[in-house]
């Protein structure tokens, strides 16, 4: 099982477009490339799948155990010839002041040689010291090779490459040059999604063509093919049931932030998806059971938003009908009565009693842990809950009476103290979950959808 593990000394030293090139180079040459992304994260993810043409899978010490990211992995990297696993932040970089969430850790429990990505600005001999100390540091930890990145030119790649081959004996894999070329358009929440980036094939192919030119990309498939065999059983997959409902999912340019294993434990409770797109479909698919409206970039299309005014309508009226609804961030703010943007507000649909606002730094980044409260709607066992939130949308002019199905015990949410909405059947919270590590959020969704339409079917009958 052909592995490799791409990490940097520090962050901004440009794995994601190391990663995006490896993926892509190695998928034109006929290989099977399965990504993954350490971490929570939705716009890397997007990226590596486009460019392998394999759903990049998330791998997360906040929302799942060691045991379970294994046999994650295992499950996902079967049947691909190589997987390209990137990680966030530093190499040694965490929450966890010991590393035991830290991308070494993660390199360890899966046995994946390291590639390290170095940002050679403004560094020449520096770098051996550098690269010795991360030997040194975790002697557990197999660093295969080294990528020198944002390299100023031939010359500056003479020294860098002298300083590592001759004071260390790491080899250099490759030397990808500085280039305005191989930048991806960057934002509040970090990189422009690919589907939203309107060059994305363009920007795709001058990665592709950069690493595929200034890396040995035979060195690194010898890299991922030395790892040694993982002894562990891959995740079972769940038995899907029958479609017996459908789940509409926003899914457009201004939402598109969604874990695919909860999308596809959706579809496995029995649940045809049905996207639609809230920019240009004048109102909601027919016979819908559900609403799944994820995170995204609502700010950035709220007039293009304000503008559909039958969807607006459409999805406002089904939440005051009592259809079961889950928002998440972005869906949280389309739902809201509008979103202001420094002079500029825009209307939303309105099912909400409260506003949105935009500010200049983020309200709640990073992990988070929530106690579900008596007002959390869903059936199942409750208890607390291990996410993740990034916004910088805030909420303004809330309704005092507002029943929250969190309180929050890590993290911002709302304000510090609760976060998720609860409005009719319609659940709507800045958190982000994902179906892993005994939170099968998905099954009690499914369930909730049953209940609700078991009861609107006694009533009809009564």
């Amino acid at each position: 099982m052909a592995r490799v593990f791409v990490s940097a000394a520090h962050k901004s030293s440009g794995k994601t477009t190391i990663t995006l090139g490896l993926c892509a180079a190695l998928a034109e040459r006929g290989l099977a490339v399965q990504p993954f992304k350490k971490g929570p994260d939705y716009i890397d993810p997007m990226w590596h799948s486009a460019v392998s043409g394999r759903t990049c899978r998330n791998l997360d010490f906040n929302t799942q155990t060691p045991d379970e990211i294994a046999g994650f992995f295992r499950r996902f990297a079967l049947g691909a010839d190589v997987s390209i696993i990137e990680g966030n932040k530093g190499l040694h970089d965490g929450v966890d002041p010991q590393g035991r969430d830290s991308g070494a850790a993660l390199a360890k429990l899966l046995r994946a040689p390291v590639v390290l990505v170095i940002d050679g600005s403004g560094i020449t001999r520096g770098v051996a010291p550098l690269l010795m100390g991360y030997r040194a540091f975790d002697p557990e930890v197999r660093i295969a090779g080294v990528i020198l990145n944002k390299v100023a030119g031939s010359r500056h790649e003479t020294k860098l490459r002298e300083a590592v081959e001759g004071f260390t004996d790491l080899p250099v894999l490759g030397a990808v040059h500085r280039s305005t070329d191989l930048e991806i358009t960057e934002r509040h929440l970090g990189l422009v999604p690919a589907n939203e980036e309107a060059q994305a094939s363009a920007v795709i192919r001058r990665i592709h063509d950069a690493i595929s030119q200034q890396v040995d990309l035979e060195r690194v498939m010898d890299a991922a093919r030395s790892a040694p065999a993982l002894a562990v059983p891959p995740l079972a997959v769940p038995a899907p049931q029958p479609p017996t409902g459908r789940i509409g999912v926003a899914h457009d340019a201004a939402f598109g932030f969604y874990y695919p294993e909860d999308l596809e434990a959706l579809a496995a409770e029995g649940f045809e998806l049905v996207p639609f797109d809230t920019l240009r479909d004048g109102a909601l698919p027919p016979g819908l059971d559900a609403l799944f409206i994820g995170g995204g970039f609502p700010e950035t299309h709220m007039a293009a938003l304000e503008a559909n005014a039958g969807m607006r309508a459409s999805v406002r009226a089904a939440v005051e009908a009592g259809l079961p609804t889950y928002a998440e961030c972005g869906g949280l703010m389309y739902l809201s009565r509008s979103i202001s943007w420094g002079d500029r507000r825009h209307a939303m649909v309105g099912a909400l009693p409260l506003d949105t606002v935009m500010h200049r730094t983020p309200q709640g980044r990073g992990h988070v842990r929530m106690r579900e409260t008596d007002a959390f709607p869903w059936p199942g066992a409750g208890g607390t809950v291990s996410a993740h939130e990034f916004h910088y949308a805030g909420v303004a002019n809330v309704d005092p009476a507002c029943r929250f199905a969190y309180a929050v015990e890590r993290g911002h949410g709302f304000d510090g103290v609760g976060d998720g909405i609860v409005v009719h059947n319609t659940l709507a919270a800045f958190t982000h979950l994902r179906g892993v590590g005994g939170n099968a959020w998905p099954r009690r969704f499914a369930a909730f959808i049953r209940s609700c339409r078991s009861a609107a079917h006694g009533a009809h009958a009564a």
